[in-house]
């Protein structure tokens, strides 16, 4: 019974052995746990140095009592969130573009579109530089163009005491581009503080004194 007894003993010292090793081989790194699900991807988002293409575009409810309401503006720009500086955009020729408001009526034209640094955009600001309403004639070009001709008729000037307009609305420019449609409201912008201006050219004849007041009144429609 000798030998059994120190065949068991050497077994369990072998088992024990093992154990000992497997600990020490476990202990210094711990197992990298497993999961079956897939790691997130971020979201896509503007790639560094990205360029997208921004359009401005502008429709109207116009003022009703006239039949031509030019409005000439001197600047489109939007401020980046990135520096934080104003971008100015490029108009689609000249340096300012006029549109007739009415012709604007139900349809849409382009107002200012360019290449600009793809990211977030938190502003948009338009400078509002003259207007005038025309009320026996349409205008013969538009609706947005470099220079309108004013139509023949009486006329009557606006008087736009702020003429720059800041919407605050955040977008994003992708490098798949970006349309901005705004609503000029010709009826909410466009005040009669009297009855003509006294130089016979006025709506309310020759002794009259008309005048109007302009505090444009813009809102963003669509960002697409």
């Amino acid at each position: 019974m000798y030998c059994p007894t120190r065949t068991f003993a050497a077994v369990a010292a072998t088992l024990l052995l093992g154990a000992g090793a497997f600990a020490c081989s476990n202990g210094g790194t711990p197992a990298t746990p497993t999961s079956n699900s897939a790691t997130p991807t971020p979201a896509a988002g503007p790639t560094a140095g990205s360029t997208g293409t921004l359009s401005i575009h502008i429709t109207d409810s116009p003022f009703s009592d006239a039949k031509a309401m030019l409005v000439t503006f001197s600047e489109v720009s939007v401020h980046s969130a990135d520096p934080g500086d104003w971008k100015t955009l490029p108009f689609v020729s000249g340096s300012s573009r006029t549109c007739d408001l009415k012709k604007l009526h139900g349809a849409t034209d382009v107002l200012g579109v360019g290449p600009l640094k793809a990211g977030k955009y938190t502003q948009i600001r338009l400078n509002v530089t003259s207007a005038a309403l025309y009320f026996d004639n349409a205008s013969a070009t538009g609706p947005c163009t470099p220079v309108i001709a004013p139509p023949a008729g009486t006329s009557e000037p606006v008087v736009i005491p702020s003429g720059e307009v800041k919407l605050n609305n955040e977008f994003t420019l992708t490098s798949n581009g970006t349309k901005i449609t705004l609503d000029f409201d010709g009826d909410q912008s466009v005040h009669q503080t009297g009855t003509g201006n006294g130089n016979g050219n006025g709506r309310g004849g020759s002794n009259s004194n008309a005048k109007y007041m302009m505090v444009p009144v813009i809102r963003i429609v669509s960002v697409q």
